[in-house]
């Protein structure tokens, strides 16, 4: 009976283990780079005309055996799965490319390429960068605030100095923003600068401005935030690993100190044998 209740803990134990290898995982890597590869083929028109059916095999034969890994993950790591955000994760990403794509849902189809997604929770170096990323989300939210806040502003300025003339770039706020968040872009600011000049000689005390402000002073606040955002996690990961190899040598430490104090209690009672044994005989 106990034999009985132990063995499917062991087996799930083993499962665990093996599912976490990285023989398993470098399979699940390449077998997502095979599918992103496939999703990419079936884009040409020529190469599904003449090998479109393998390709639909082979991309049904890889959502086979993903499913067949979740379903192995839920069976190994059981509550523990759904405490991972990334296993969770991917287990959307499965059940999105499992629902029927036919009828009114065939638009569904195209979100099969979500399953390439998966590769950012099947490699460490991946997950640590959108883990940065999700960290820096409330501080790039108040970037993000500082921004738009510069193109309102911006977009009211210049409305109000150059809808008149140029009504196609400047004639409301709607087409303001719009313009201003192009130029926010660098793209075609210049040319946009040198026509509004034509009517209006000091524009430029206007765009450059707005261009140094905006651009080069506000945008790169964004990659501050992301790239302290990574130095924290970095340095929080190496303090992680630091308190495990702390852990790890202090459960040495323990068990070689629990050795010694054994021999040394092992001794003790051979000791107090030897002087019982020599007392009885005297």
């Amino acid at each position: 009976m106990a034999r009985a209740q132990t063995t499917p803990v062991s087996f799930r134990t083993r499962l665990a283990d093996f599912l976490e290898s990285s023989p398993a995982q470098t399979g699940i890597i390449a077998l997502i780079l095979v599918n992103a590869v496939i999703f990419g083929l079936e884009t040409i028109p020529p190469v599904m005309a003449a090998i479109g059916p393998v390709l639909y095999a082979l991309d049904h034969a890889i959502l086979m055996v993903f499913v067949v890994e979740i379903a192995a993950r839920l069976f190994a790591f059981g509550s523990r799965f759904f405490r991972d955000p990334w296993s969770v994760f991917d287990l959307a990403v499965i059940g999105i490319a499992l629902l029927p794509a036919t009828g009114s849902l065939s638009a569904l189809r195209a979100l099969r390429v979500m399953r390439v997604l998966r590769l950012v929770s099947a490699m460490p170096a991946l997950r640590s960068v959108v883990d940065a990323l999700l960290r820096a989300m409330p501080a790039m939210g108040s970037v993000a605030a500082l921004l738009a806040l510069v193109l309102y502003v911006g977009a009211v300025i210049a409305t109000k100095l150059f809808g008149a003339t140029h009504p196609e770039w400047f004639g409301d706020l709607g087409r303001s923003l719009l313009t201003l968040f192009q130029i926010l872009t660098l793209e075609g600011w210049a040319d946009i600068m040198r026509d509004v000049a034509e009517q209006h000689r000091f524009a430029w005390l206007f765009f450059v401005p707005f261009v140094l402000i905006a651009t080069f002073a506000v945008l790169n606040l964004v990659v501050a935030v992301i790239v302290d955002s990574m130095q924290s996690g970095v340095r929080a990961a190496v303090a992680e690993e630091e308190e495990e190899r702390d852990a790890e040598l202090r459960r040495e430490l323990d068990h070689d100190l629990g050795d010694v104090l054994r021999e040394i209690r092992k001794d003790l009672a051979e000791l107090k044998a030897s002087v019982s044994s020599g007392q009885s005989k005297g």
